[in-house]
């Protein structure tokens, strides 16, 4: 079914109509509206739990997108899906390809240092392994506050606490 049918709600419907005219007027390849278009229709999915489609779509608009920011999204969003689904070390290559083409994504940053930090939790028996997940999560909190110094309290508080600020 196409997207333009399922919206039932005011901000759906808003938003479809100002990407559909925003894909009409503004000066992009055919190549680009058509990797925003899959783009677009991943968000869609995503936000309604459909995460098999909006896969689908993301992987089809990284075979089209060029552009590095872009990119950086597309591989953002694929990783909150699969960390979402709990299957956390692909998230992680997501996150740290998402980092690569924007390493101004502290987002993503916070998003692996708390899959960090829970792997670091799970193993607290082993202490040299707990150490290894706790120094990443240290690391990728720090970076995401270095991004965003005004964000992200629960991490600063937690980097104080252990003693890592």
């Amino acid at each position: 079914m196409d997207r333009r049918q399922k919206n039932d709600n005011f901000v759906d419907k808003t938003f479809t109509i100002v990407a559909d005219i925003l894909l009409k007027i503004l000066p992009a390849s055919k190549k680009d509206k058509q990797a925003f278009s899959y783009y677009r229709e991943g968000l869609y999915a995503q936000s309604k739990g459909e995460y098999a489609e909006a896969l689908k779509n993301y992987y089809e608009a990284l075979k089209i997108e060029e552009d590095p920011y872009n990119r950086s999204y597309i591989l953002y969003n694929m990783g909150l899906i699969y960390s979402s689904n709990g299957k956390y070390q692909i998230a992680l290559k997501y996150y740290n390809q998402s980092i690569a083409f924007n390493s101004n994504l502290p987002q993503a940053f916070n998003n692996m240092a708390v899959i960090y930090h829970y792997q670091g939790v799970i193993v607290s028996k082993n202490e040299k392994m707990s150490k290894i997940f706790f120094n990443k999560a240290e690391f990728c909190w720090k970076e995401a506050i270095r991004i965003e110094p005004n964000n992200y309290i629960e991490a600063q508080q937690w980097l104080k606490v252990t003693g890592r600020n």
